[in-house]
């Protein structure tokens, strides 16, 4: 079985040209913890980091030691001085985010029409993709603050918790497309000039289609999409164009995916068709982060010698029960390995090309700093 390349987490972090990582795979393998770890390690050796992360569990907030995170990056007191780097942290807030940006291109009174309709409370909440889309967006905004005020020079993403890691690429152009969309336009033209004719043309009569939609939505809310879309349109005129860069921004030199997994057959099917996706959009892959693995190198006693010797034991009587039990658990953990390093050897066959990076299982869930620094550790030099 070939050896995969190793995934060299250092060399990848002190490169001044790479300027973006982006943690991404299915959820609950590690992305958020991993995503803190690599902006500490980064932090300490000399880089002004940012961190985003769009957790629910808010555990990355309690592991730095700050109090909470929100929309705004805050500076974790401490990390990084001596070797003359820094680290910031914060937490998206979606609608906070999609506010932040209707404040930007609307007058006052605009903005605040927008805020008080129903449709867009529910958009800027719930909306599926909405936070796919507003994690591109404050990516893009972080990338822009960089780039003018020098505030940092590495930006970490951690991606949302999605049912699918490949809703992160798809939200955004599905966004794009539902405000920009011709259903959209259809349901707005009746209260644009102008949109009646449109209709017309179309062979669709505005009555039959406001009824109908009517019957669906309810003539309240058909109102209220109306009213936000009429409005959205003088605001988010380039929405499309918007996503288009941030995904651009994502393509370009400078940016580094990181795949995360564990050593569990779902999650690594995920990281497999993560893999192929950004291999398809020609997205910069930096390589696979492997967590809680139970060991990467066999003991000389197999899960078999050590059961047989455990039965062996429990023959011979009562004397020595702690020392076979103390095999039976090596034998399920044996177990164990054996079972993850063939699921790994599934994926490296299919990815002979991936770099991977490895880290330990752990007892208990990372909680403080110097939890973190043993994950970036273990990462760094689990080749």
């Amino acid at each position: 079985m070939k050896t995969p390349p190793t995934l060299d987490i250092d060399a990848l972090l002190d490169d001044p040209a790479t300027r973006i990582v982006v943690c991404c795979g299915a959820g609950g393998v590690g992305k958020t913890t991993t995503s803190a770890a690599l902006g500490v390690r980064a932090a300490e050796r000399g880089r002004r980091v940012c961190v985003l992360t769009i957790d629910p569990a808010r555990r990355l907030a309690q592991s730095m030691g700050l109090n909470e995170l929100d929309n705004t990056p805050r500076v974790v007191p401490g990390i990084g001085v001596e070797a003359g780097g820094r680290l910031s942290a914060m937490m998206l807030d979606m609608k906070r985010t999609f506010d932040e940006i209707v404040e930007q291109h609307a007058d006052p009174d605009r903005a605040q029409q927008i805020f008080a309709n129903s449709f867009y409370q529910t958009l800027s909440t719930s909306f599926a993709g909405t936070q796919e889309y507003m994690a591109m967006e404050k990516l893009g905004q972080l990338h822009r603050e960089a780039a003018q005020t020098g505030e940092w020079d590495l930006i970490v993403v951690d991606t949302p918790p999605s049912r699918s890691a490949l809703d992160f690429l798809d939200a955004p152009k599905r966004m794009g497309s539902f405000l920009d969309g011709r259903f959209i336009r259809l349901l707005t033209a009746p209260a644009k000039s102008g949109g009646r004719a449109y209709l017309r043309v179309l062979g669709v009569g505005v009555g039959l289609v406001s009824t109908a939609v009517t019957k669906v939505l309810g003539a309240q809310l058909l109102t209220d999409l109306q009213t936000l879309v009429s409005a959205l349109d003088t605001v988010f005129g380039g929405f499309r164009d918007r996503a288009d860069q941030t995904y651009g921004l994502l393509q370009a030199p400078g940016t580094a995916f990181l795949v995360v997994a564990a050593p569990d057959r779902d999650a690594l099917r995920e990281a497999s068709y993560f893999v192929e996706r950004l291999q398809t959009d020609v997205m910069p892959l930096a390589g696979l982060v492997l967590n809680r693995v139970h060991g990467t190198s066999a003991p000389d006693v197999s899960a078999e010698r050590a059961s047989v010797a455990a039965d062996a034991l429990d023959d011979a009587g009562r004397d020595h029960r702690l020392t076979s039990d103390l095999l039976r658990l090596h034998a399920d953990r044996m177990r164990v390995m054996t079972r993850e390093r063939r699921m790994v050897e599934s994926f490296t066959a299919a990815h002979p090309d991936v770099a991977v990076a490895q880290a330990p299982a752990r007892a208990g869930d990372v909680h403080d700093l110097d939890g973190l620094r043993a994950v970036a550790q273990a990462l760094a030099h689990s080749g």
